[in-house]
């Protein structure tokens, strides 16, 4: 009983204590502004299911802009697992590919990052991202490219000979895909045609399906799949390092061309007494899965899209035939191969490209992680949440590309009247992707040889297309052909 009044004397001097730090917690929360507006849904679910169906039946664009016009530029919302906030405008991208990585960081949901592996580029900060995409551009930097037209005027008239010559009718989203893993796996790594070229494509296809869903590991599911798909691809990469290393020990090479990998391996580092390699095995393996990723299925996306609308819009195609028909006539013969020089010259042409990506842009969406708390718009964004934006938005904003739906390539007549960080199809700052150059070489070159030796109609009078999350068409785009100059038959590599 003597205790009570001990216990009572401590109560009178703590609860007052308590109070105030209550209330200045309080005070200090009052001040933060508040969250965006928008739902969270149900846990971990939250919107993907709705945002998984509106992507596969092409209907992603108008959700996002239903969430703008009832939220807003800036709004919350729960996808991929991750509480997010969906930020919209040009102001936004530059804020997002400019950001301080001290409150914005690369890391990806957690399906991408556990499908790519957490040394990848798009996952790393600092001077580590600046190391490894400093050795990355050191291949597919212009100058370095120079060096590629050759093999890349090569590797398109052997698909063209062995896809498209003779055939009546062909499903064209397929054989892009094929062509540009083909011209991956040849200039990039150096992989020979084969049954490793083979397995490869399987299990890239597998890895990409799973990108975007829940990452939930049961058996059967599309996520389970893909994480045993990007286990063998890991092995099959590291077999090739393994080669290649070797090829190096005793100073071989396959020819003249050093692809990504010899690249990636003959890197070291600045100290000149004990160099150690650039590049660790995991980080080669990570990028090496990126850049496929990034230079198989845009690049494919890209092509799929222009052949159907240059069908569409025939003075586009008469315009894009023009300028390559007079690069062709002042080639010697038709088995002289491409330049430098004459991409430089396909100018119209990659308007016609730029303005298919606007419409058309392969990725739909792209992530940020927040590392510290922000202020946008009038809201905090909190520390642990994710950004998501995408890239439609401002492509199709009616304020910056007027009449946004037709498709019109003189809009890029002057890109200097464009707003900043309004076409986003490649990002920006940087953050600009690594790969533009050779996106460019591929498709120029290409489109060159489509042009000017065939002539295609599209079979069906509607193409519907979905997004899983990259585009598909869900009859493959099919189109009649008809041959009008020959391929050399020296046009064959094996």
């Amino acid at each position: 009983m003597e205790l009570y009044p001990i216990y009572a004397t401590f109560l009178l001097l703590i609860i007052p204590t308590l109070v105030f730090l209550l209330l200045k917690r309080n005070n200090s929360m009052q001040k933060r502004l508040p969250l965006p507006p928008g739902s969270l849904g149900l846990p971990i679910i939250g919107q993907s299911l709705q945002i998984f169906r509106a992507m596969r039946a092409n209907r992603g664009e108008d959700w996002i802009r239903e969430r703008i016009r009832k939220y807003g530029a800036v709004s919350k919302l729960n996808v991929f697992g991750s509480r997010s906030v969906l930020l919209h405008g040009p102001a936004a991208n530059k804020f997002i590919y400019t950001c301080d990585e001290k409150v914005l960081s690369n890391q990806q949901p957690a399906s991408v990052r556990r499908l790519m592996g957490e040394r990848n580029l798009l996952e790393l900060n600092g001077e580590d991202h600046k190391r490894v995409r400093g050795a990355m551009l050191s291949f597919l930097k212009p100058e370095a490219l120079r060096q590629s037209v050759g093999r890349m005027d090569q590797e398109i008239r052997f698909h063209l000979k062995h896809h498209w010559h003779g055939k009546h009718e062909i499903l064209v989203m397929p054989l892009m895909k094929t062509l540009t893993f083909n011209v991956i796996c040849s200039l990039i790594f150096g992989i020979e045609r084969g049954i490793r070229r083979e397995r490869l494509v399987y299990l890239f296809e597998l890895l990409i399906d799973g990108m975007l869903a829940l990452p939930i590991n049961l058996p059967f599911t599309r996520f389970s799949r893909s994480l045993r798909a990007r286990s063998e691809i890991g092995d099959i990469i590291l077999e090739l390092i393994r080669e290649k290393r070797q090829q190096m020990e005793k100073q071989e090479t396959l020819d003249n061309h050093q692809d990504l990998i010899t690249r990636f391996l003959s890197m070291t580092d600045d100290d000149v007494a004990n160099p150690s390699p650039l590049l660790s095995d995991e980080e080669i393996v990570d990028n090496c899965s990126i850049v496929m990723i990034a230079g198989h299925d845009t690049t494919s996306v890209l092509l799929t899209f222009l052949i159907k609308l240059l069908s569409e819009h025939p003075h586009v195609y008469q315009t894009v035939l023009n300028e390559q028909e007079e690069i062709a006539n002042r080639k010697g013969s038709l088995e002289e191969p491409l330049t430098w020089e004459d991409l430089a010259k396909m100018k119209y042409t990659w308007k016609v490209a730029t303005e298919t990506l606007r419409m058309n842009p392969p990725l739909f969406c792209s992530f940020r992680r927040v590392v510290q708390d922000f202020e946008i718009g009038g809201y905090t964004i909190p520390k642990g949440w994710q950004v998501f934006w995408t890239a439609f938005m401002t492509h199709m904003d009616e304020s910056i590309y007027p009449d946004p739906s037709t498709f019109n390539p003189a809009r890029f007549d002057n890109q200097g009247a464009t707003p900043p960080y309004s076409f986003m199809a490649f990002g920006g700052g940087p953050r600009m992707c690594p790969g533009y150059e050779f996106a460019r070489i591929e498709t120029l070159t290409m489109v060159h040889y489509l042009v000017t030796r065939f002539r295609w109609k599209l079979s069906l009078e509607e193409n519907l297309f979905g997004r899983a999350p990259l585009p598909f068409f869900h009859q493959g785009l099919p189109i009649q052909v008809k041959f009008k100059k020959p391929l050399d038959d020296d046009d064959v590599i094996m």
